[in-house]
């Protein structure tokens, strides 16, 4: 399932804006440590010193960034929080709690900009010396719900978020379409759902992983 050799677990959250990838995050990573596992919550762009200065750029920068520069921007990113922050976690047997990992350049930067999805991936695949995590969760949701959702919260929005309905309806299919692409590695919820709800499949999905992950050792 991964092109990685460790003892660790490697969770990606995926999905558009609004979907409550920070909720499950929160949720799972205190399961997790009621378990006694080692946690690291991560996220891209960001989780790392570097990071955070490409996150400005592509997040908050007030003006344009021309889409192939944003696409190397976060490979760059990719390239560097994987090196230094996510294989030494997984090389320690620690569990890792990723928001957004390549799927979503290839959601955003290759269908939302409309850039070549397998371009986008490659270059993604190449800066990450081909790494995939155990388990992708793709929280699912009709973007004009999610935007009611981000409307709520009266946050100012970031670059993306901003974008129109067709951008994030080009975005979700996308997101969806990777997951049918490879459904050992997606698990896809309906993000619309109680996230109680959501968090339990979320537990059992992880807790089958857990059991391969200690018994393999």
């Amino acid at each position: 399932m991964t092109s990685r050799a460790s003892e660790g677990l490697w969770i990606t959250i995926e999905g558009g804006d609004g979907a409550g990838k920070t909720t499950q995050s929160t949720l799972l990573e205190d399961w997790l440590q009621s378990q006694g596992r080692n946690v690291v919550r991560t996220r891209e762009p960001g989780g790392t010193e570097v990071g955070n200065l490409i996150r400005n750029i592509v997040l908050h920068h007030r003006g344009d960034v021309a889409p192939r520069a944003e696409a190397l921007l976060y490979a760059a990113d990719r390239a560097h929080h994987i090196e230094t922050l996510v294989r030494p976690a997984l090389s320690r047997g620690d569990v890792v709690i990723q928001d957004r990992y390549l799927d979503s350049s290839v959601a955003y930067q290759g269908a939302g900009r409309v850039l070549d999805s397998n371009e986008v991936r490659d270059l993604s695949l190449w800066a990450a010396d081909g790494a995939l995590p155990d388990v992708t969760v793709l929280l699912d949701l009709d973007p004009a719900h999610a935007r009611k959702r981000l409307d709520a919260d009266d946050k100012p929005f970031d670059r993306l978020e901003a974008e129109d309905l067709d951008f994030h309806t080009r975005v979700r299919a996308a997101f969806l379409a990777l997951a049918e692409a490879e459904p050992e590695r997606f698990l896809v919820l309906d993000a619309a759902l109680p996230a109680s709800e959501l968090a339990a499949v979320v537990r059992h999905r992880v807790s089958t992983l857990i059991g391969d992950v200690s018994t393999s050792h």
